[in-house]
């Protein structure tokens, strides 16, 4: 009798972690066509005008908008290197690892490049609306295009010869693209975890913290101090309404990256502990879907970058409006309308 319950029993538990394993794959696969699918899209599409807004003569010389640029030409990689991929391996079941060796290792050594560059362009946007609003004229100097341009050579030199350890270690393995050695494998997720999650935080948050003091201390001091007669106060008002707006959109797309890049590191230090490499079944589609639902998340900050920018400047809305209305509408009219 109990032998026969004991196998009802595991009838029974072998039946719903089958419906379980059903049911986490049914959500992993929507979550990736959805969310995966979103970002690809709105990410591509945002990053793009984004690039062309701040090329727009009311940006260009900014040295901040520069940054902004350079951060979205690498989202672009991301988008295409990592999203895409992953959108069609988990919500279509492509079977992306079934290819060659070589293009398993480009195609991780692109998509570590992209996001760190785009990181540390973000980071540098941060540190030069602080250099920017400085009072010390020294300081200001920081805040040039000269400086932009060298600092975004160096890093993306930096970052492109740092990551050829991914073309060296990475490659495919159990029909997955992975790092195979164990030693190297757990260096390089500790490190992506510390160098993409936790660090960024800080000089973000310090550069963002100071730069609002050096604002609330111009805003005393300009409500303390008569205007000056002639056309000079029309123009410094109008640089100073292009870098207010630039503060805008960067502190908030900086609050979003904080709120949306947290999460994931976080989870991974707590993956490392509990040991999910031993998972099986139901259990490890959990980690499986707990872990990509936060990754996307880091995606996710990136692509709302437009988003922002629209919600956040008045000033990049009109930019917009403009490249609309003449290089878009104008030029439809003109196919559409006969010549006379």
């Amino acid at each position: 009798m109990s032998n026969t319950t004991m196998s009802t029993s595991t009838v029974i538990t072998v039946d719903e972690e089958a419906q379980l394993i059903i049911f986490y794959n049914f959500l992993i696969a929507t979550v990736s066509k959805c969310l995966d699918g979103f970002i690809w899209i709105v990410g591509n599409i945002g990053a793009i005008c984004t690039c062309i807004v701040f090329y727009r003569p009311a940006f260009r010389k900014s040295p901040c908008a520069m940054y902004f640029i350079v951060s979205s030409i690498s989202q672009l990689f991301v988008f295409n290197f990592a999203t895409f991929i992953r959108m069609i391996q988990y919500g279509y079941n492509v079977p992306v690892n079934a290819v060659p060796e070589w293009f398993c290792k480009v195609r991780y050594y692109i998509f570590y490049v992209a996001a760190a560059n785009a990181r540390y362009n973000m980071m540098f946007a941060a540190a030069d609306r602080y250099f920017c609003s400085c009072r010390s004229a020294l300081r200001r100097q920081w805040s040039s295009p000269k400086i932009a341009v060298r600092l975004m050579i160096i890093d993306a030199i930096i970052w492109l010869l740092f990551y050829i350890q991914v073309l060296v270690f990475s490659g495919l393995q159990n029909g997955k693209c992975r790092i195979p050695v164990v030693s190297i494998m757990t260096y390089f997720s500790f490190y992506i975890t510390v160098e993409n999650g936790f660090f960024p935080i800080l000089p973000l948050l310090f550069f963002g913290i100071l730069t609002i003091r050096n604002i609330h201390q111009t805003t005393r001091r300009t409500r303390t101090t008569e205007p000056v007669k002639g056309s000079q106060p029309v123009q410094n008002d109008r640089v100073s309404k292009k870098e207010t707006q630039l503060h805008k959109m960067l502190a908030n797309q900086v609050i979003i990256y904080l709120i949306l890049n947290v999460p994931y590191p976080v989870y991974t230090v707590y993956r490392t502990f509990l040991g999910v490499s031993s998972f099986t079944g139901s259990r490890a589609l959990i980690d499986t879907l707990i872990n990509n639902t936060l990754y996307d998340l880091v995606y996710l900050g990136y692509a709302l970058q437009f988003l922002i920018f629209i919600l956040t400047s008045d000033m990049f809305r009109r930019e917009l409006r403009q490249i609309i209305q003449t290089k878009i509408i104008h030029r439809c009219r003109q196919l559409i309308t006969p010549a006379s």
